[in-house]
């Protein structure tokens, strides 16, 4: 079986790495569950290897060694293009159903289709939804621009979508739906080189394909599934990018004469990483977040971070003495680059459709009403463009109007308050007590998914303190740059689905704790941590347990989405069975 346990890189930048005794904090730690690092080579901690299934796992199956190394091999992309498919067909199926203009569609699929035509979006007559449905080629677009809120990139994609299948329902859903599978496979993908096992990166994925939010989202023409692939793309991005930068150094650091790698101060401290073109991509993902929705600006300015904070760790496991400083020497300036003015060029060119016209929204406001500006040495376009931003910023902060369906950021890890998106109620349902039959499209996660997310997230948080382990601090990175912004605008009008830009880093870290009750391999140096006595020399009987402990409770979570199902795809059912479905008064 796949070595399924975090374990695999236990103690990665943790400690010392010239071997030095425990500092009397990390002595202090220990009470706390704090484990000093394994004796693991130089190489390993800046370079891990990917684990691999036990000879174990193919006797029992009876698979020859031969074929066991081909399927390891294709594994890699292997599996994670199973799990994409199964999520694409479950993303796709009558993806234009409800047949509706649902919740946020209404000012998203008429702007993207505005948007692609014409450039900039249009000032859409009330109550036209209807026509649009019945014949969307008997509606004019508005040439009159129209005031929006949010940043073009989102809806040309979705006006993209639009081009290929029309005006219509699956047209405006059909490129979320592609985003939304896509990200599945990203999941997959980042999961096996964050946890450097396959398995433990398909199962990521997998909870990421049955987690009932992020369903919805692929499904509905709204831009915070956009957000978040761009986030998850971006995160994907540094995390290759610190392998190959970790690797760099390990290959310039000197190899003893027993042939085992030896750290070096000067080299750590001094050694200049080069071109790094996945950190730009990682800027211009960035951008393309930010250009959709503004909250990608937080995950900008948390990205930005933790990467630095990076290079300080594999500069001090390589030996650097003075790791901050190198960093602030050597990298800092690069990453800086790389990053935030990428981002800044990437959401200015997405003004492109807006910039070219004059007739989008404030397009001319320079030429008359900011005509006496100081800052006429400006272009026009720049200032225009930088007074609609401080318009649409008041616009955000003071929407303070009340929503039936609003929620606070304290509640939506416990699915405390969903959003209803479509709502219909059949009369003369014979299977139905009531003698009605309920068809809803509710935005709420799988409730067991997100429920154990709860107590993942605290051992996240823990083994990042405690164990000093990167992967719990990246996870937890991602989770705070998605969810925390949001309470500093308790007072603005919020929803549970903004939730779904850290939906994927929730599941990594649903994933590490199931990683952890299977529990480590034998010979990873865990042996002692885990307790295994005697009787249990190799610890199978302990994995043995941890793997049906963590497999029922996937398997509970692929039946609670099932169970869901109807609620998250608008299907009749009778309302007895829809009431079944409330588990919480805050959901009706």
């Amino acid at each position: 079986m796949t070595s399924t346990a975090p374990e695999t890189q236990r103690g990665q930048d943790a400690g010392d790495p010239l071997g030095e005794q425990p500092t009397s904090w990390q002595r202090r730690l220990r009470r706390f569950g704090h484990v000093p690092r394994p004796e693991t080579p130089l190489r390993d901690r800046l370079d891990p290897p990917y684990t691999r299934p036990g000879r174990l796992v193919w006797s029992v199956l009876a698979i020859p060694p031969h074929v066991a190394d081909r399927l390891v091999r294709w594994s890699g992309w292997g599996g994670p293009l199973l799990i994409t498919l199964v999520a694409g067909l479950l993303r796709f199926w009558k993806l234009d159903r409800p047949h509706a203009v649902i919740f946020d569609e209404t000012y998203y699929a008429k702007d993207a289709w505005a948007l692609v035509n014409q450039g900039y979006e249009g000032s859409w007559p009330k109550d036209v939804d209807k026509l649009i449905l019945k014949d969307p080629s008997s509606v004019p677009i508005p040439t009159d621009p129209g005031y929006v809120v949010h940043p073009p990139v989102g809806k040309w994609i979705i006006g993209f979508g639009e081009q290929l299948f029309g005006f219509t329902p699956f047209g405006w859903r059909f490129m979320v739906a592609v985003l939304g599978t896509v990200s599945v496979l990203l999941l997959c993908r980042i999961g096996r080189r964050l946890f450097r096992s396959t398995f433990l990166g398909c199962l990521a994925g997998l909870l990421l394909a049955v987690d009932g939010l992020h369903f919805v989202m692929s499904r509905t023409a709204l831009l915070d599934l956009i957000v978040m692939f761009f986030v998850l793309a971006a995160f994907g991005c540094l995390v290759v990018d610190r392998d190959r930068a970790r690797r760099r150094l390990a290959d310039a650091l000197p190899v003893g004469a027993e042939g085992v790698l030896r750290p070096d101060a000067r080299i750590a401290e001094t050694l200049r990483l080069g071109w790094r073109p996945w950190r730009l991509a990682a800027g211009v993902m960035l951008g393309l977040a930010f250009a959709t929705k503004w909250n990608g600006l937080y995950v900008l300015a948390a990205f930005g971070l933790m990467t630095v904070l990076w290079d300080v760790g594999a500069r001090r496991t390589a030996g650097a003495v003075k790791p901050y400083m190198a960093v602030l020497r050597r990298d800092l300036v690069p990453a800086f680059v790389s990053t935030v003015p990428v981002a800044i060029v990437t959401y200015v060119v997405s003004w492109t459709g807006w910039i070219v016209t004059d007739k989008g929204y404030y397009r001319n406001w320079a030429a008359t009403e900011g005509k006496n500006s100081s800052w006429n040495w400006l272009p026009d376009w720049l200032r225009s463009l930088w007074h609609y931003e401080n318009q649409v910023y008041d616009f955000h902060v003071g929407l303070t109007s009340g929503h039936t369906y609003e929620s606070n950021p304290w509640s939506w890890l416990v699915l405390g308050r969903p959003v209803s998106y479509f709502y219909e109620e059949q009369a003369g349902c014979k299977e139905s007590t009531t003698g009605k039959c309920a068809s809803e499209v509710l935005a709420i996660g799988t409730p067991l998914l997100w429920w154990l997310a709860c107590f993942a997230l605290a051992y996240v948080v823990w083994r990042w303190l405690f164990r000093r382990d990167w992967r719990a601090g990246a996870i937890a990175c991602g989770v705070a740059a998605g969810w925390v912004p949001w309470f500093f605008y308790q007072e603005r009008t919020i929803f549970l689905f903004y939730a779904v830009v850290f939906v994927p880093f929730l599941c990594l870290a649903v994933t590490m704790l199931l990683g952890a009750i299977v529990g480590p391999a034998a010979g990873q140096g865990a042996r002692a941590e885990l307790g295994l006595t005697s009787g249990d020399p190799t610890g199978e009987r302990r994995r043995t347990l941890g793997a049906i402990a963590a497999g029922v409770l996937v398997l509970l979570i692929v039946w609670n989405f099932i169970y869901f199902w109807p609620l998250y795809t608008g299907t009749s059912i009778p309302e007895d069975l829809w009431r079944d479905r409330m588990w919480l008064d805050t959901w009706v």
